[in-house]
């Protein structure tokens, strides 16, 4: 069984009080590791040493070095790959094939993409001309925004903490980190790698535990932390802000989603399948950016519909690391609970179930894991609280459309706004759709496709702020002005 510690100024600590508590695997809830509970003493030491850093060994580097650090953090990590592809499965119960193509790669990439772009992006300068004709010189500055304190989810714990931690680290900050205690295996690893590559104490800290009375509410109440990045649900977030309010604090949110996928009867049939089954299905449900609400052309709907069963009836439920298995459990049985009990919502509110709608059969040894059937919804009018409330498992419902203004109308009534999936071959057609459609990022015939330079956030409900590219400069530096008399 794993023993998991703190990560404070460099070294793996438990907590102060000793308190530990226990990690179950996805995959059959059998307890795979003791975690130290941090304590609030705990997260002050972490942003202690944080601050200490920051003006010490951390804050003298020049950018050149600190670059050629994260290069070094980003090749270790690709060395240590299989450590992390390990990791990564035994956490999340995930396959492999996810691990090894999408969420590991991505981890490494999020530190030499932010280092290249703190290297590469200029900063505007101006000439003023004044009364007495000799001028002056405006020039920007970017200064790191401090301790930054990092809340990371579960659902796709090293690729949204390093997406996180990778530009704070790059623009010269440092971090107290506040991984999902269901998944604090790559966050523990990440410290192996921070020492080994040479990455001074207390630039990296990692404090484990809950939110609430916990881990998580130290750090954001806690007045060394400068700014607050956070992936999760809408409702913590909004406890964040609240904290963060006191000292008057920056935030950064990407929240809750209850995405629209939208396919058009001239669409590429099999693609559109292809692309809403991966949206809808991927990491059993659990991502941010999934599907769960269809609409598709009335000409093509009744195929669509039973194309998309015959795939999802298809999945293979198993151990992440035995080749064929592409359907993993959800994260734990508190979210499979909460998950199920969107599904007899759905009956209850008069749903057709065209597929799925309860719990696989497993084998005796994975018979008490977090499994759910894959699930797929018609019949519903759009005030149903499945078509409504983000369930964040593996499950969609289908409507039938008939114009675009009806389904620019139905995509964009709900509270969220994080990202929709359109499927079309016709082109005009797809930019006048992107345009119309309220959220932070429109896939054209594809979905999860991010190139990193690009902004990414939501609007209403699903976040504050933009990040990636040149737009996390935005959250993680300050701007500076210097006007100099000529």
């Amino acid at each position: 069984m794993h023993q998991i510690e703190n990560f404070i100024n460099g070294s793996f600590l438990p907590a102060s009080s000793g308190i530990r508590f226990d990690k179950r695997s996805p995959v059959d809830n059998s307890v795979i590791a003791s975690i130290a509970e941090a304590t609030r003493a705990d997260v002050d030491a972490a942003v202690k040493a944080a601050r200490a850093a920051l003006h010490g060994e951390w804050g003298s580097l020049s950018q050149d070095q600190r670059v050629e650090l994260l290069y070094g953090v980003a090749d270790e990590i690709t060395r240590r790959f299989d450590d992390f592809v390990a990791a990564e499965m035994e956490d999340t119960g995930q396959p492999e094939h996810v691990m090894k193509h999408v969420f590991i790669p991505r981890g490494a990439a999020n530190f030499k993409v932010f280092a290249d772009v703190i290297k590469n992006v200029p900063t505007e300068s101006f000439m003023l001309d004044t009364p007495d004709g000799r001028g002056a010189l405006n020039y920007a500055l970017r200064v790191p925004k401090g301790v930054i304190g990092v809340i990371s989810p579960w659902n796709a714990p090293f690729l949204l903490m390093t997406w996180k931690v990778g530009p704070a680290l790059a623009c010269g900050n440092t971090v107290v980190l506040k991984p999902s205690e269901e998944t604090p295996f790559t966050a523990a690893l990440l410290g192996e790698v921070m020492n080994k590559v040479g990455i001074p104490k207390g630039v990296y800290n990692v404090v484990n535990g809950f939110g609430p009375a916990s881990a998580g509410e130290f750090v954001t109440q806690h007045q060394g932390v400068d700014a607050i990045t956070f992936t999760g649900e809408t409702r913590t977030g909004t406890a964040i802000m609240k904290a963060a309010a006191e000292g008057t604090r920056d935030v950064s949110f990407e929240m809750g989603g209850k995405n629209a996928g939208i396919v058009f009867a001239d669409a590429d049939f099999d693609d559109a399948v292809n692309g809403i089954f991966r949206s809808a299905f991927l990491n059993t449900g659990q991502v941010c950016l999934g599907t769960e609400r269809v609409y598709v052309e009335r000409p093509v709907f009744d195929k669509f519909v039973a194309a998309l069963k015959e795939k999802a009836e298809a999945v293979q439920f198993g151990r992440p690391e035995i080749k064929g298995n592409n359907y993993g459990p959800l994260i734990s049985r508190e979210h499979q609970h909460k998950v199920l009990s969107y599904y007899q919502k759905a009956v209850a509110e008069g749903a057709t179930v065209v597929t799925g709608g309860g719990v696989p059969e497993m084998p005796a040894d994975l018979a008490e894991g977090n499994w759910v059937q894959p699930t797929i919804w018609t019949g519903l009018p759009e005030t149903a609280s499945v078509v409504r409330e983000e369930i964040f498992g593996p499950c969609c419902h289908i409507s039938p459309f008939d114009s675009e203004d009806e389904v620019v109308a139905k995509a964009n009534d709900n509270e969220y706004g994080l990202s929709t999936t359109l499927w079309t071959t016709n082109l005009t057609r797809a930019h006048r759709m992107a345009g119309r459609i309220d959220v932070g990022i429109t896939w054209i015939n594809s979905w999860f496709l991010r190139d990193l330079r690009t902004a990414f956030g939501g609007s209403k409900q699903s976040g504050i702020g933009r990040e990636g590219g040149v737009h996390s400069l935005e959250f993680y530096t300050e701007l500076r002005n210097v006007c100099i008399k000529l």
